[in-house]
C-alpha cells in the first residue's frame, strides 16, 4: 500500500464514522493526511513528494490505530498530535486550551490591521490568549512591539508559556492571569481578542470534538455576548487615544449588532467572509 492509498483509506473511515472537523482541517482527506503524515514522521508539506512511497505493514498498523483513537475519542486531531499550525507557524496544544484557529491570525499575516497602526504602536494585548498563538504571531508580525497575553485560565497560560519559549519570545511577551481586563491596566495601542462567544443554543449543539475543548473558552452566554459586554465597557480605559480593538465573534454578528446597535464597527475580510472579525476604535467605543 502506498502513502496516498493509506491516507485515502483513512479519509474513508473518518467519513463513515461521521467525525467533525474544524480544528485545523475542514474535510476527511486533509484530516487523514495530517494524522498519517504526523504518525509516519513525514513533513506535513511533503505529501506530493512521498505520495507513492510504499508503507510497510507495521506502519500501516500504527496509522490505523491513531485513526481508531481519533474516531473512538472524538478528540480533535491536534490533541492527539500535540501540535497545531496557524499561518504556517507551529504551536504546542493540549486539552488545557482550545485548538487555535482564530481568523485574526490571517489579519496579522496579511497586514489588514496595519493601516490602523503607526510608529506609536508599541504595546499589544492578546486577551483570552489561550495557547498564546496570537500573542506569538503578533510579536512575529511587529518586531518592535511588546505583547501581553492575558487569560483567566492558569492552565491555558501554562500552555502559552510553552509556545512563548518555543519561539524564543520570552523577552517580548508577558503572560498575565487576568479576569477580562482586570489585571491589565495598559494602556495598549492594539488589543486582539478571540473571546468566548458561542451562544447557549449553539453550545448545546456542538459536536463532540468541540465539547472536548475547555467550555470556559467557548461559552458566551445566552446570546454569546456576556464576555464582550464587559470587554467593550472596560476597553476604552485600557486603550491609548488612537488604539484599536480587533475582536473575533465567529457566527454571532446578528447577536453583536443586536447587543451594540449604536457602536460603529469596521468589519474585516477573512477567508470566512466579512462577518467574523470586527475592528473598533476607542472613539467608536466612547461615542454616546
Amino acid at each position: 500500500m502506498t502513502l496516498i492509498e493509506l491516507i485515502q483509506q483513512g479519509a474513508d473511515r473518518l467519513t463513515a464514522a461521521g467525525v467533525a472537523f474544524g480544528h485545523g482541517t475542514t474535510n476527511a482527506f486533509d484530516e487523514a493526511a495530517w494524522l498519517t503524515l504526523w504518525k509516519l514522521g513525514v513533513p506535513l508539506d511533503a505529501l506530493e513528494d512521498h505520495r507513492d512511497d510504499p508503507i510497510d505493514a507495521r506502519s500501516q498498523q500504527l496509522v490505523r490505530a491513531l485513526l481508531d483513537e481519533r474516531i473512538a475519542t472524538r478528540q480533535p486531531a491536534a490533541y492527539l498530535t500535540r501540535e497545531a499550525w496557524l499561518q504556517g507557524v507551529p504551536f504546542y496544544v493540549d486539552e488545557r486550551t482550545i485548538v487555535p484557529r482564530s481568523f485574526i491570525a490571517e489579519l496579522l499575516a496579511d497586514g489588514s490591521i496595519d493601516p490602523w497602526l503607526s510608529e506609536r504602536t508599541q504595546r499589544v494585548l492578546d486577551l483570552c490568549t489561550g495557547n498564546g498563538s496570537l500573542a506569538v504571531l503578533a510579536a512575529l508580525a511587529y518586531p518592535d512591539v511588546r505583547v501581553d497575553g492575558g487569560d483567566l485560565s492558569r492552565d491555558a497560560l501554562a500552555v502559552a508559556a510553552i509556545n512563548v519559549e518555543r519561539h524564543g519570545l520570552q523577552q517580548r511577551i508577558r503572560l498575565v492571569e487576568s479576569d477580562g481586563l482586570a489585571a491589565l491596566p495598559g494602556p495598549y495601542d492594539l488589543i486582539l481578542c478571540n473571546p468566548p462567544y458561542v451562544n447557549s443554543g449553539s453550545m448545546a449543539r456542538l459536536p463532540a470534538e468541540y465539547r472536548a475543548e475547555p467550555p470556559l473558552a467557548l461559552a458566551g452566554g445566552p446570546d454569546g455576548m456576556d464576555f464582550i459586554r464587559r470587554l467593550l465597557a472596560d476597553a476604552p480605559s485600557r486603550m491609548t487615544s488612537d488604539a484599536v480593538l480587533v475582536l473575533e465573534i465567529g457566527n454571532e454578528r446578528p447577536h453583536f449588532e443586536a447587543a451594540f446597535p449604536a457602536i460603529e464597527a469596521v468589519w474585516l475580510d477573512t477567508s470566512a467572509g466579512d462577518d467574523q472579525v470586527l475592528l473598533l476604535t476607542r472613539e467608536a467605543l466612547e461615542r454616546p
